[in-house]
């Protein structure tokens, strides 16, 4: 075979070697220099953010902001409350303070009327600081919940508050604690199961239920006549709390909903399903109440509905109707022992 013939080049078929130009440089250094700088700054903010800690203050300053910054300071502040150490920021009735100032300006500066992304913004930041001093322990931090449920405040907002009080009225009996003016706590969630608003009213009833009150049970009553399904349920599971038979009416029907077909991949009825069953094990706590109020058996319809239910489709329905008949098997063992 014969040899290739060798290619040999000359300096002059070589292209021209020139310096590199500005914009190269630019380029080549300082773009992705400030790529990471941009990098490195965000991550440093995030982690100051983090490091806030158990730092009421801090909180209150981030929060007091209408910047980004006031939501991870949120966040960081509601993972406290639940964690280890949030029993210290839990009976800080000096943090309970300055987070209802926060909210009493917020809702004072007008922002969470109306609509647009800045005012849900708003209205959610307040639904937060009401969620918030649900979890303290102090009785300063009922006033504000007051002020929101007994006001001219958003319904959202509103509900948010009687909410609260009910989270609170239970942290307070923890540590043997009241609210500082329980009347004035009552009238403002009385006030609101009057609300046109169902998803409100449906949540002072609950909250009703669990605050008490003068006044309480007879308006429990009569809500267990309410259009709304959710507000009978709740004013019947307020009674049963009470010892108040006349819960009954409402539990029956609660105990009679029938399941739910809930085919795969539709989310839909399977919420509904959940709910359902959420209502029905209810039901059965609200009548284990009146059980062990009376000391008796529930009538008739009542028993016969709870057996009922040992072949319903959920587990926790049946595990729930199975153990109340023990108990009230239980109970009339007990009656006729010597």
């Amino acid at each position: 075979m014969a040899d290739s013939p060798r290619r040999t080049y000359s300096p002059d078929s070589l292209p021209p070697v020139e310096p590199p130009s500005a914009s190269f440089l630019v380029q080549l250094f300082l773009v992705p220099a400030l790529i990471v700088g941009i990098i490195v700054s965000v991550w440093l903010a995030f982690h100051w953010l983090a490091q806030l800690g158990n730092d009421p203050q801090a909180y209150v300053r981030t929060l007091r902001r209408n910047t980004e910054g006031r939501w991870q300071a949120a966040l960081n502040l509601a993972n406290d409350l639940r964690g280890p150490g949030g029993a210290a920021l839990k009976a800080d009735a000096g943090l309970a303070a300055e987070l209802a100032s926060i909210l009493a300006d917020e809702v004072k500066s007008g922002r969470p009327v109306g609509g647009g992304h800045s005012a849900e913004q708003s209205r959610t930041l307040c639904v937060y600081l009401c969620r918030a001093l649900g979890e303290f322990t102090v009785p300063e931090a009922a006033p504000p919940l007051v002020s929101q449920a007994t006001g001219d405040a958003q319904p959202e907002i509103a509900r948010a508050a009687v909410e609260a009080l009910a989270v609170l009225a239970t942290n307070l009996a923890s540590v043997n604690a009241r609210f500082t003016d329980s009347a004035a706590v009552t009238a403002a969630i009385l006030g609101e199961t009057r609300s046109s608003d169902d998803g409100l009213r449906s949540s002072a009833t609950y909250a009703l239920g669990v605050v008490g009150g003068e006044g309480v049970q007879e308006r429990l009553e009569v809500l267990c006549g309410d259009a709304a399904d959710d507000v009978r349920y709740n004013a019947a599971l307020g009674l049963a709390r009470l010892g108040d038979p006349a819960a009954y009416d409402t539990l029956a029907e609660m105990l009679a909903l029938p399941d739910v077909a809930a085919p795969a991949g539709d989310p839909e009825s399977q919420a509904e399903r959940y709910k359902r069953a959420m209502v029905v094990v209810n039901a059965l706590k609200g009548v284990g109440l009146l059980v062990d109020h009376a000391a008796e058996p529930p009538p008739g319809d009542i028993m016969t509905a709870i057996a009922a239910l040992r072949d319903d489709g959920i587990a926790d329905v049946r595990q729930g109707s199975a153990a109340l008949l023990r108990r009230v098997e239980r109970l009339g063992t007990e009656s006729i022992a010597p």
